[in-house]
């Protein structure tokens, strides 16, 4: 049973349909296991070459090359809001991400 709600803003869930279908099934799989575990999940995020994304995680997705980038927010129901999910080649989804963070 999922401990966490997933929330995703409106660019992430874009960028998760725009996905091909192998790596959209790869994505769905990760993301049905950060809503049983996502404070288990996933690497910190820190304040790096200008994007302070302290408080966020990333899961990588290896074999895909993607990236997904979230935070936990609330007090009693626990959230996961979905900030970006893009390709690791490049930090365009750490970009993304800082961009649509509201702090």
């Amino acid at each position: 049973m999922a401990r966490f709600e997933l929330q995703f803003r409106k660019e992430a869930e874009k960028e998760l349909n725009e996905l091909d279908g192998s790596v959209k099934i790869l994505v769905k799989k990760a993301l049905k296991k950060l809503a049983e575990r996502a404070d288990e999940l996933g690497e910190p995020l820190r304040n790096q070459s200008g994007r302070d994304l302290t408080g966020c995680r990333k899961v990588k997705l290896k074999k895909a090359g993607i990236r997904i980038v979230y935070h936990i927010i609330g007090d009693r129901m626990e959230i996961v809001e979905i900030l970006a999910i893009g390709n690791r080649s490049d930090y365009e989804v750490y970009e993304d991400a800082h961009k649509r963070l509201n702090w």
